[in-house]
């Protein structure tokens, strides 16, 4: 049986600046809009949230952003993290296709999310900042920020979406363990929680919900700032060196991707990947095939609207304009918890509407069978949100043995499932269901958008 072959970069292969795909878009995003007056917003609008180092990467046109060396010298740590071509789940599918991946499970917290999490802590404690607020859904950006905030000396309080709360206690534990405050939310800590608490008791929560909360706290204080681990350009931004990675490593394979393939939430992983590759064939370099994959449970690309809306539920964020299923809107608590967010990055909706990329949704079941069939093969366990991406190259793989033609296939493997066994004992036992949402709900939160002229 052919063994993987790992494919590694020594250090001084580190990407030194990350990849800014707006330099290379054919037509620039749609502005951010002040959520009062609709105009768009200015760097004073974003201060109370973020410090003005990652407002100008988010308001950036600069092809190259440098990477400070404080930074990089965390990312040795883990990165360059190793690329992987999977032969023996090749064998397994008996395909023609050559499926590579990207494995970001390597990192402290075992996922991609400590790629954006060290910079965001750097810059804050370069501003002064003291504390840091956030949310988190599965648990992977909470716990990638609480290592973050343990390294550069900065508080961190985390609202965690109550159903990953009580689904994953070992990623509340290891969050702690770094030093950081893990509440449920909604929670009771915030005016946004208990109006929420107020009306369901019970409520399940939300990714929007939880943003609400983080957001209202650090607004409230000077020396507290927000920190985003998904959606906005300086996050995506800061998620490149993957991708960067990923074609120096293919060039020691002496090869280059036919098919991208990445899970879709709030779109970051999935963008580290993408937006180098992309930028090359928007430069006129070789083109590429690149694939979404979200929950069917939560498809703000398959059935979103492209539209202007709030970043969150409480409505205290500025407008974006991207494909969301509408700030109200709550997913049945599927064990994706990354993927639980009602929208997608501006940026990835905004290629999406060019053309540069496709999307596909998957029940939940059909992602673990993937999981499961990958781990049995290559001997790495995906997290759930991953479980997608895996479905899809599967798919991909066979489609190339029906054709009878040989492709290249990268995915980004964003994370391990160590903290998700019982997820994959549910699955086992089952009692995991595919959960849908009620059309109902999604119809009555899309009604609901704000009314934009632009």
């Amino acid at each position: 049986m052919s063994a993987p072959v790992k494919y590694l970069l020594d250090e001084a292969r580190l990407p030194k600046a990350w990849y800014n795909i707006v330099a290379d878009l054919p037509t620039p995003p749609p502005a951010v809009l002040h959520p009062g007056t609709q105009q768009p917003i200015g760097p004073a609008d974003l201060e109370p949230l973020f410090p003005m180092s990652l407002i100008e990467q988010e308001v950036s046109a600069v092809r190259e952003i440098e990477i400070p060396e404080p930074v990089r010298d965390v990312y040795r740590q883990w990165r360059p993290s190793p690329l992987y071509r999977a032969r023996r789940l090749e064998r397994a599918l008996d395909t023609p296709a050559r499926i590579y991946y990207k494995y970001e499970g390597v990192s402290p917290s075992g996922s991609h999310k400590p790629n954006t999490a060290v910079p965001q802590a750097f810059y804050n404690r370069e501003a002064g900042i003291r504390k840091l607020t956030t949310e988190t859904g599965a648990g992977q950006w909470g716990s990638s920020l609480a290592f973050a905030g343990a390294l550069f000396g900065i508080e961190v309080q985390v609202f965690m979406v109550r159903v990953s709360y009580d689904q994953k206690p070992y990623r509340r534990a290891l969050m702690e363990t770094y030093g950081a405050r893990c509440v449920a939310s909604p929670s009771m800590e915030t005016r946004s929680g208990r109006s929420i608490l107020v009306d369901n008791p019970s409520h399940p929560g939300s990714l929007g919900i939880a943003i609400s909360e983080a957001v209202e706290l650090a607004a409230q204080r000077d020396d507290t700032k927000y920190a985003l681990g998904s959606v906005l350009n300086h996050v995506l931004l800061h998620q490149t060196v993957v991708g960067q990675e990923a074609l120096a490593q293919l060039e020691l394979a002496d090869d280059y991707p036919d098919i991208l393939v990445g899970c879709t939430g709030g779109g970051s992983n999935f963008a580290g990947l993408v937006f180098p590759f992309l930028g090359i064939q928007l430069r006129g370099g070789r083109s590429v095939r690149v694939i979404a994959v979200e929950p069917s449970a939560c498809p703000s690309l398959t059935r979103g609207k492209y539209a202007y809306d709030f970043g969150d539920t409480g409505r205290l964020t500025p407008l974006v304009k991207m494909h969301t299923l509408g700030a109200a809107f709550t997913p049945p608590g599927f064990h994706a918890g990354g993927l639980r967010y009602h929208g997608m990055a501006p940026l990835v909706s905004h290629i999406k509407e060019l053309g540069l990329i496709e999307a596909r949704a998957y029940q939940q079941i059909k992602c673990f069978e993937a999981g499961v069939q990958f781990a049995r093969a290559e001997g790495i366990l995906p997290a759930p949100e991953a479980n997608h991406a895996v479905r899809a190259t599967i798919d991909e793989a066979l489609r190339c043995k029906e054709e009878g033609v040989s492709r290249s296939i990268l995915l980004n493997l964003c994370g391990h499932g160590h903290f998700d066994m019982q997820a994959y004992s549910d699955y086992f036992a089952g009692r995991l269901k595919d959960l849908p949402y009620e059309e109902s709900e999604l119809a009555m939160a899309l009604a609901g958008l704000p009314s934009v002229s632009v």
